[in-house]
Order: C-alpha cells, then sequence, then structure tokens
C-alpha cells in the first residue's frame, strides 16, 4: 500500500556520548589524547547498528504525533475492510464473560468460553440469538466505523481526537480507562490462543508456553507498526476463514443438538445485547489510529462502509455460531468433556478430532487467528503511552511495543492460572464507559465543531491553553452513570432498573451523556472561549 511512514530521527550526539575531538586540537590546548572507553564505544556502535538496521526496514516511528496533509497519501482504502475483518475472523467474537455466565445459573465455567453461547446462557434458543446479535451488530458497528473515517479528514489518532472534547490533561482520564480495556482484550486472547495450543499437545505444552508463543508472535507485527500491520491484516484473515469453515464442517453435523429453552424474555434480550455492545463499541476508541496516513480525498461515506462491513459481517456470523457450539455443548458429551478440560481449544479440538491429525493443524491455524486483532490492539496501546504520559512522545513508537509485550504475557499466564474471574469483572464494565466516551466524541463533532474537520487544529493539539477544559466531557460522562448503575445486570450487582428491563447500561451511557454534554459544553465554551 502506499504508505508514507515517517523517516528516521538524525541520531545525533546525546549529552552523555563521548565528545570526539580532534588531535590537533587536544594538542593544542595541552590536553593528552583520550581513548574512548571500549565498553561504551561498543555499546554505542551496536545502537548505530540497530538505529541504522530500523531506519532502513519498514518500522513506523511516528507516534501521537498528527499525521500532516501532504504525509496522508495512502491509497489502500479496502484495508479499513480488511484490518476489522481480520481482527473479527478470529474466535474473539465467540468470547465472553465467563461471569456472566454464572450469573445466568450455570456453574463451574470459568476462564474465557466462546462469546455466542452466552446467548442460551440467557434462556435465549438459537433463532432468539441470531436476531438479538445482528440487531446490535448492526446497530453498535456504526460507531467505530463512523469514529474511523474522521482519521484520514484530521490526520489525528483517536485519542488525540479526544484530546478536542476531554482536553490535553483530562484526556488521561478515558485514556487509562482505554489502556486496561486493550489490555485486557489482550491478555484474553493471549489465554485463548495459549489454551488451543495446549489442547493440540494433549497438554504436553502447557498454556503458559502458548501464551509466551502469542505475545511474542503479536510482538513481531505491533513493533513493525501501521504500514506491516495493514499488510498482514489484508491476508491473513483468508486462512483464519479457511479454517473456521473446516471446523464447522467438522461439527457442524451435530449443531442441530440444541438444548431446550424457555421463550425469550426482554431481559435476557437487552442483557445479552448489553454483551455484544460491549465487544463492538470498544472498537471506537481506536478507529481512528488504522485510518491516518489514508488520503483524505477518498469519499467518507464509502470508507465507513468498508469499516462497517469488515465489522458487522465477520462478527455476526462469528457470533452466531458461537451461539449454536454454545447451545449444543451439553447435548455432545465430548464436546463438553473438551470444555471442562482445556476450555474453547477443547471445544475445538473435540469438534475437529474426526479429522484426525489434519484437525489438530487447524486448532493451530485458529489459535493463530487471534494474532489479527492482538497485534492491531497492541499498536493502539503503544500509542495511548504517549498520550497518557505526553513526555513520552519523544521515545520511538516501537519501543512501546516490547514495553506491552512485556507486561501481557505475564499478567496471561497469572490470570490463566489463577485469578481470571477478577479479569473478566472488570472487562464486563467495558461497555458502560466506552459508550459514554463516544457519545462525547461524536457530540462534539457534530454539533460543536460542525463537522468541519479543520477545526482540528494541528498546532493545537498538545497546547493545553488552546484546548476545552475537558470539565464538561468529563462530567457528563461522569453523571450518566447516575443512571447506569441502576440500570446495570452483573453478577456481582443488578440494579433496580436493569431488574425490571434487563441490561440497558450501554444505552443509558451513551444517550444521558449526550443529553447532559450539550449544556456543559455551552457553558464551558462561554466560561472558557474555547
Amino acid at each position: 500500500m502506499g504508505t508514507v511512514i515517517m523517516p528516521s530521527r538524525n541520531h545525533q550526539h546525546g549529552d552523555n556520548d563521548p565528545v570526539v575531538v580532534r588531535k590537533g586540537a587536544e594538542k593544542a590546548i595541552g590536553q593528552s589524547e583520550v581513548a574512548e572507553p571500549k565498553g561504551r564505544g561498543a555499546l554505542r556502535a551496536l545502537r548505530n547498528i540497530l538505529a541504522d538496521l530500523i531506519s532502513a526496514g519498514p518500522i513506523e516511528e511516528r507516534g501521537v504525533m498528527p499525521v500532516a496533509l501532504e504525509d496522508r497519501t495512502a491509497t489502500n482504502y479496502s484495508s479499513y475492510f480488511s484490518i476489522w475483518a481480520c481482527m473479527n475472523i478470529n474466535l474473539l467474537p465467540w468470547v465472553v464473560n465467563s461471569v456472566l455466565l454464572g450469573g445466568s445459573g450455570l456453574t463451574n465455567l470459568h476462564f474465557s468460553i466462546t462469546f455466542g453461547m452466552l446467548g442460551p446462557a440467557y434462556g435465549l434458543s438459537l433463532r432468539d440469538c441470531a436476531l438479538v446479535i445482528l440487531f446490535f451488530c448492526l446497530l453498535t458497528a456504526a460507531i467505530p466505523a463512523y469514529l474511523g473515517t474522521l482519521g484520514p479528514k484530521t490526520g489525528l489518532r483517536q485519542m488525540i481526537q479526544a484530546r478536542f472534547s476531554f482536553g490535553r490533561y483530562l484526556v488521561s482520564v478515558p485514556v487509562v480507562l482505554n489502556l486496561a480495556t486493550l489490555t485486557g482484550f489482550c491478555v484474553i486472547i493471549c489465554v485463548i490462543g495459549g489454551q488451543c495450543l495446549s489442547a493440540v499437545t494433549g497438554g504436553s505444552l502447557t498454556p503458559a508456553v502458548g501464551i509466551v508463543i502469542m505475545g511474542l508472535l503479536a510482538l513481531l507485527i505491533s513493533f513493525c507498526g501501521y504500514d506491516v500491520l495493514h499488510q498482514y491484516e489484508r491476508f491473513a484473515w483468508i486462512p483464519a476463514l479457511i479454517a473456521i469453515i473446516i471446523a464447522t464442517g467438522c461439527g457442524g453435523s451435530r449443531l442441530h443438538e440444541q438444548a431446550p429453552t424457555e421463550p425469550a424474555t426482554p431481559g435476557g434480550v437487552l442483557s445479552f445485547g448489553m454483551i455484544i455492545a460491549s465487544y463492538m463499541i470498544p472498537y471506537a476508541c481506536l478507529a481512528s489510529d488504522f485510518t491516518t496516513y489514508l488520503n483524505p480525498k477518498f469519499p467518507s461515506v464509502i470508507l465507513f462502509l468498508y469499516g462497517y462491513t469488515g465489522l458487522v459481517l465477520p462478527s455476526a456470523l462469528l457470533m452466531i455460531l458461537g451461539s449454536a457450539i454454545g447451545g449444543a455443548i451439553s447435548s455432545i458429551p465430548e464436546w463438553q468433556d473438551g470444555y471442562d478440560t482445556t476450555q474453547v481449544g477443547g471445544v475445538l479440538a473435540a469438534m475437529l478430532s474426526r479429522a484426525g491429525g489434519f484437525g489438530s493443524f487447524v486448532v493451530v491455524i485458529l489459535s493463530l487467528t487471534m494474532l489479527g486483532n492482538i497485534a492491531a490492539t497492541m499498536y493502539s496501546i503503544t500509542l495511548n503511552f504517549q498520550i497518557l504520559i505526553p513526555q513520552l512522545v519523544v521515545a520511538p513508537r516501537y519501543v512501546f511495543s516490547i514495553v506491552v509485550t512485556a507486561i501481557v504475557i505475564p499478567v496471561s499466564v497469572r490470570a490463566a492460572a489463577e485469578f481470571f474471574l477478577n479479569l473478566e469483572n472488570f472487562v464486563a464494565l467495558i461497555g458502560y464507559w466506552s459508550a459514554a466516551f463516544v457519545s462525547v466524541l461524536i457530540i462534539e463533532h457534530t454539533v460543536f465543531r460542525k463537522c468541519r474537520y479543520d477545526a482540528y487544529d494541528h498546532d493545537s493539539w498538545n497546547v493545553a491553553s488552546r484546548l476545552p477544559w475537558g470539565v464538561a466531557a468529563l462530567a457528563a460522562c461522569a453523571l450518566s452513570f447516575a443512571l447506569v448503575i441502576p440500570s446495570m445486570s452483573q453478577l456481582w450487582f443488578e440494579g433496580p432498573i436493569a431488574q425490571r428491563s434487563g441490561d440497558i447500561g450501554f444505552e443509558m451511557a451513551f444517550s444521558v451523556t449526550a443529553i447532559l454534554y450539550l449544556p456543559l459544553r455551552f457553558l464551558e465554551k462561554r466560561l472558557g472561549g474555547r
């Protein structure tokens, strides 16, 4: 693709580097010639070699700095489809929080299980699950698809755009929440991938080793950055799709063995819909990260359709497939045994057992399909680090890929062994805060900036005095939780509104935040003038 990568910075002598002084000058001032210490010289030579290799390769150094108009020249617009498709044509759309399943009366469930399996846990039949999945996917996918179209027009990463509503300093609150959310997803992905690799070997390869393998492979892609990430995502979804089709073909003949269910209730429908929203809406917090280098002359409507299709098509189909598998597990002893052993990986291995050794190979491919999602997620995490701590903007972006990997791998190993339930309790909340966050961004862009892209001044992105205070944005999000909390339905808490209606927390977060932000932002502009 025609992506323009920011050239490497010139490597100059730092304050602590040895100063090279000409021999003649030394003698003129009466100083003896001092040789550079061998250790420091070798270290400096190694550093220069690495810097030259990085500058010669397809590695993106640019972090969160705005992309100038002349640098937005990429024309591979279909990459906005392929990156979402690759991030969703894998096992992640099937992932769901087991704590929520525990709330539905299913016991002895731990770690992550297939996403669509949650539908039967809410007492929904396969038909009901399919309808709920389709409706909520069509509804919520529009948010990340739309925000991604702002990337080419503004040249700003998603959380840098947020500074134009949350301000330079208060934006740290959603950035911290976003970092926790993205890291939580990375942990879940690594655990599932490790479980799949362990299931293939019959347990001889421990899930911990599988987690390390997944983390290191994702590091290779996220380290390189935008161009390599898009090239990988452009093709990686193809073998992923083939592997999923093979798995469905091997186990599909038994999917009709669905467990009996009661008629659907409004509470079950809305609670299941909230889970789907919690999967889809957080993508909006990183959507523009993948489009900032695209040429802004391309029609936004077509770019939106690329992203919308890449989000809805694979997610909806795979969630429905997950619901079919979840409804059949209790009726098929082999699948239940596989799940009890290694959760997702065990179910897939049982489905593919008819294929023998080839089936094991397909399970390995399915585990590697997770790389498309974790690599893109880790890429966005590297950018969020620089926004959280502005002083880090001078550090090359790829450095944070190593930092993220060093965090995700041990947390994943620990989570898989002991406290994954606590992590899932936290991830269950992501739909609420992210709905409030994107509501602010959309109102700011459509109402206060009147959809004018030149209102996002590149000279102001890092200057607090030119940005909004952020009080209105943060206050609107925080105050909305006065109605969000009573509307929540979680294993550990069910609000009075949710007891009657089901979980409508994300709907409350989005709508109430929008209503509150309008007057608060008008007041902030009147008082602060920006």
